[in-house]
């Protein structure tokens, strides 16, 4: 049984990571992807830093099983070669500044012309207008405008600092994923094609807000309380190394004073959710005791008492030690596979599971332009005429 987005086709200009991620994760669930690139110039992703066989993995970690073609986009042949291939398009995807591709003739108005339901998704730094529209941006801006870098402080240490990946492009990605799918369904259900824009910005903020804003959530001055997720996370330090537990319940409380050797906390009714509504310095007091008790025992020993007590806890891996890690191996997170070119492959199995219309991964990833010849005979192009395309580096 082929994937949930098989038959659905989807011609793909973005590049980076938040429009290339979104439509990786479109193909692994069934969807056609062309990726069209320049002729001169490529996806900075393309550089080749841990790379093999002229293959890096940063593009192939965004890129993996797409047919890419390049085109010049500033030739009215390259354009048209473009639009040919949005005809038969369910999905067009690009994340240009706002009216770049008005301005190549690839824009909403020009594709929907030769195909009335297209989805066209748009994905922009700031917005299709307003006073930063034009700005360039990647994601550590983002970062910056919507509170995480200033909510990524250890109280311990107290210096913002970065999210240490690349988490707006990626929610940005997600976002467009689920939009795309959406205008699916609508223009199943009649709606008809449409444009559909995602700002990095918006999608950001949405993806931070649930917790990031709890306590701006209520305006005034009649709300209760609270400590955010930020001045509560903690890595906690033992005799030999580091562990991360979170007790959420008071339930869990009472777990990590039997596990950290301390049962008569446990009983202590200052210890619990309302002790520390009560006040908060018993909560600062129960931090301060546990952090003591759990620097005098080992890491084993520690995650064995936080699982006995049912603490959702763990250790902190390595990214290298991930690979081996037991519930990782049985789940079949990471797929090694065969290229031609780059020869041994980890990828991450998507996330998404099922049962009636199995995800397949597409284990492959084509070189810049590697799939013109075939792409362009699937748009009517004679081996003639991509020859002459090819020789006037209109594709390349």
């Amino acid at each position: 049984m082929p994937g949930p987005l098989d038959g659905y086709r989807i011609v793909d200009l973005s590049q980076i990571v938040s429009g290339p991620f979104a439509t990786l994760l479109l193909s692994d669930q069934g969807a056609e992807v062309v990726k069209v690139e320049p002729v001169v110039g490529r996806d900075v992703t393309r550089r080749e830093q841990f790379a093999s066989g002229g293959l890096s993995a940063f593009y192939m970690n965004g890129n993996r099983g797409k047919r890419c073609v390049s085109v010049d986009l500033t030739r009215p042949e390259g354009r048209q070669v473009v639009l040919d291939l949005a005809t038969d398009a369910d999905v067009f995807v690009q994340n240009f500044r706002p009216g770049a591709c008005d301005r190549l003739g690839v824009g909403y108005d020009d594709v929907r012309a030769v195909n009335p339901d297209v989805v066209y998704v748009s994905i922009s730094g700031f917005g299709p207008d307003g006073p930063d529209a034009d700005r360039p941006v990647l994601d550590p801006v983002i970062q910056g405008l919507t509170g995480m870098v200033a909510y990524q402080v250890n109280p311990e240490i107290p210096f913002p600092d970065l999210v240490r990946n690349i988490v707006c492009d990626k929610t940005t990605a997600l976002t467009v994923a689920q939009a795309t799918t959406a205008a699916l369904l609508a223009r199943e259900r009649g709606a008809g094609g449409q444009h559909v824009e995602v700002p990095m910005l918006d999608s950001a903020l949405a993806f931070f807000w649930n917790d990031g804003m709890v306590d701006l959530t209520y305006p005034g001055d009649d709300v209760t309380f609270g400590r955010t997720l930020a001045e509560v996370y903690r890595l906690t330090q033992c005799a030999d190394g580091q562990v991360v537990y979170f007790a959420a319940s008071t339930a869990h409380l009472r777990g990590v004073s039997r596990a950290c050797g301390h049962p008569e906390w446990a009983e202590d009714p200052r210890y619990t959710l309302e002790g520390f509504l009560e006040d908060p310095q018993n909560h600062a007091d129960f931090g301060a005791m546990t952090a003591d008790a759990f620097a005098g025992i080992t890491v084993a020993d520690a995650l064995a008492g936080l699982r006995e007590a049912d603490v959702p806890s763990g250790p902190i891996l390595e990214k290298a030690d991930v690979l081996e890690h037991p519930q990782v191996v049985h789940n079949g997170s990471v797929v090694t596979w065969e290229h031609p070119d780059a020869g041994t492959v980890r990828s991450a199995r998507p996330g998404a599971r099922f049962s009636a219309t199995p995800v397949e991964m597409r284990l492959s990833a084509s070189h810049q332009g590697a799939d013109n010849d075939e792409v362009l005979a699937g748009i009517g192009r004679s081996p003639d005429e991509v020859a002459r395309l090819r020789s006037e580096g209109i594709i390349g």
